[in-house]
């Protein structure tokens, strides 16, 4: 593997220019694509910091500077925003929810903690921005190669295939963090300037309709790489079944839950199902081997001395698993003071270990254990109780638990979303996602959360978004 030399693709394919960001309504200069070529290398690897340069037509030309451009919009996801260890949904939602308790001194997650967050608040408006910019960047490779002459069918079909799931993807976070939002689909900066929100159904639809059209483009594709760092077919539906859960139509679901449950297997060994070769990893984005390190979320959710700590998983989830629960002695960590005289537990999914020549674990978005619990709660809700139950005891079985004993519809769908807790959790921001969809937040939430307030359910449009283009308005309830 090989990168390439830059100072000569720059020369080749680049000129300088800057264009209006096209979401956020403001007349400062961005990005219309970051772009840093590693020529020949088929896989997701460790680039530079994005450069401001404008991308010459010609990188639709060459399929290995439309792969690199691919490559940096995975980069951004894993490096910022809200897909990212570090800034993302995984700790920050999961101080929103009941999984962990913050100790920091950040104002900013201290307003997602205590339930007070205000429009001005920075991460909100990290992820709003970031979300929009990566969108941009893959809709600007959705036009590129659409119009793309040296590109082969199969070619074009690859790319904007993956555009169009990273251009889902993102959207579909929008949507279950603010509510209504823009469904962007262009680079058009005048047409984008001028934007209103959609309701949050049409959204949907949008989002729908994009992984549709990816899975067509991407079935039957050549995998880039073994290690499922490339989203494909599979990853789109993955999202699928994802989002027809989120919006009721439990028959789309369970066909596409059980399509990848015909094509992956789960991970039986449970110290094994957050290493980057396991069997139940649908997508994932890669590490960073310049400096093998494993992942952010690993990094950021270890705790390594006490006092010293900053998240820390909470009582209420501890308490929730039952005893003799294999996750909770593969996948939770205790650690105490010098004293010994208290103990926080730390998730220990991502066990952050170094190694000198390689990353031994990746980000993992997509897993199996989820499609057989989306098809477990689908299946239920179609009053496939057998089927339902078998599902759930898969994960439960797993873990080294007996067979659930519920038997009607209510205590099979409690026990799923039991489940789904305790197999999901600090997993972006499944949680609380779960709590927000079932109705089931405030009922959880009111009495940990001494600001809690039904209108918590979406986050604010940023206050600088809303100056800039009115069109946004009018502000989320309750803020």
């Amino acid at each position: 593997m090989k990168k390439i030399d830059k100072t000569r693709y720059h020369k080749r394919t680049a000129i300088k220019s800057f264009v209006k960001n096209p979401i956020l309504s403001r007349p400062y200069q961005i990005l219309i694509l970051q772009c840093l070529l590693l020529l020949g290398c088929t896989e997701f690897v460790e680039v530079d910091p994005p450069q401001n340069i404008l991308i010459a037509e010609t990188v639709f030309e060459d399929p290995a500077t439309v792969e690199s451009a691919m490559a940096n919009l995975y980069f951004n996801m894993r490096e910022q925003g809200m897909v990212s260890g570090n800034f993302g949904l995984t700790p920050t939602l999961g101080i929103y929810a009941d999984e962990l308790d913050y100790y920091g001194f950040n104002v900013d997650l201290a307003q997602f903690y205590n339930h007070n967050i205000i429009a001005t608040n920075n991460r909100v408006e990290l992820w709003w921005n970031q979300a929009y910019s990566l969108i941009y960047g893959a809709n600007a490779i959705i036009e590129g190669v659409e119009s793309s002459k040296a590109l082969s069918s199969s070619e074009r079909n690859k790319f904007k295939g993956e555009a169009l799931f990273i251009r889902s993807y993102m959207h579909s976070q929008l949507v279950g963090l603010f509510g209504d939002v823009p469904y962007i689909k262009t680079t058009d900066y005048e047409e984008n300037n001028r934007v209103s929100r959609l309701p949050e159904s049409a959204v949907y639809d949008n989002i729908i309709v994009d992984l549709e059209e990816a899975v067509e483009l991407l079935e039957g594709q050549e995998p880039v790489t073994s290690n499922r760092v490339i989203p494909d077919a599979y990853a789109a539906k993955a999202l699928l079944a994802r989002m027809h859960l989120y919006v009721r139509d439990w028959e789309q679901a369970v066909s596409y839950a059980t399509d990848l449950m015909e094509n992956f297997q789960l991970e039986m060994d449970l110290d094994r199902v957050f290493l980057k070769a396991s069997t139940e990893t649908i997508w994932q984005l890669q590490a960073d081997d310049q400096f093998p390190i494993n992942t952010s979320e690993g990094g950021t959710l270890t705790i390594e001395l006490v006092p010293g700590q900053t998240y820390a998983l909470t009582e209420e989830l501890l308490s929730s698993f039952e005893e003799n629960d294999l996750r909770y002695e593969e996948w939770t960590e205790p650690i105490s003071d010098t004293d010994d005289t208290i103990t926080f537990y730390y998730p220990h999914k991502y066990k952050a270990d170094y190694n000198e020549t390689e990353s031994l674990e990746y980000s993992i978005l997509f897993r199996l254990a989820e499609q057989y619990l989306i098809r477990a709660e689908a299946s239920a809700r179609l009053g496939n109780l057998i089927g339902a139950a078998n599902d759930l005891n898969q994960i439960r079985e797993r873990a080294g638990l007996a067979t659930t004993q519920a038997n009607t519809q209510t205590e099979l769908l409690e026990a799923i979303l039991k489940e789904r807790q305790l197999e999901l959790f600090t997993e972006q921001g499944h949680r609380w996602f779960d709590l927000k969809r079932t109705g089931n937040a405030a009922n959880i939430l009111d009495g940990i959360k001494p600001n809690w307030n039904d209108t918590n359910l979406l986050l604010p449009i940023p206050e600088s978004q809303l100056e800039l283009n009115p069109n946004l308005l009018p502000q989320n309830a309750g803020y």
